[in-house]
């Protein structure tokens, strides 16, 4: 089964046992991934989505409400805050496991030795094969940093 698939049948589910959460975060996951079909409609491409796209959908709404419920934590706002922190359990069930800091640093090594990068100038080569290699396993913002630091 693949992503889509799973994520209209949790909402079937979520429907079924009246988890309001759950049902209005995959309701926007589906709305979300409809704007990318039409997105791609409009581009002249096929309106098929790939597991790719689905993957950095969710990983792009994941980080927009990391960041709300942030907002909302320094505000003051500890329900509104609590309400992102929910949706994005809902999201992360989606998404791959992601890597710890060891299997971070082993897929850089990996990736600068795959490349045979040596200088910052090779930093784009590194970003390539870790984000095709890693999908939604790294945050790509950290990630960017250590391989900075790895090659300058």
């Amino acid at each position: 089964m693949d992503l889509k698939d799973r994520i209209t049948s949790t909402l079937k589910d979520a429907l079924k046992s009246k988890d309001s959460v759950a049902v209005s975060t995959l309701r926007m996951v589906n709305a979300a991934i409809k704007d990318h079909e039409i997105v791609l409609r409009g581009e002249g491409k096929t309106p098929e989505v790939s597991e790719a796209d689905v993957i950095a959908i969710l990983g792009k709404m994941v980080k927009q409400r990391q960041e709300s419920a942030k907002a909302y934590r320094d505000g003051g706002r500890a329900e509104l805050a609590a309400g992102e922190e929910a949706e994005i359990g809902v999201l992360e069930t989606f998404l791959p496991r992601q890597l710890d800091d060891a299997e971070t640093a082993a897929a850089i090594d990996a990736a600068i030795a795959e490349t045979g990068a040596e200088t910052i100038r090779d930093m784009g080569k590194v970003m390539g094969v870790l984000k095709s290699e890693h999908a939604g396993q790294l945050d790509m913002g950290k990630v960017g940093g250590l391989v900075k630091g790895k090659l300058g």
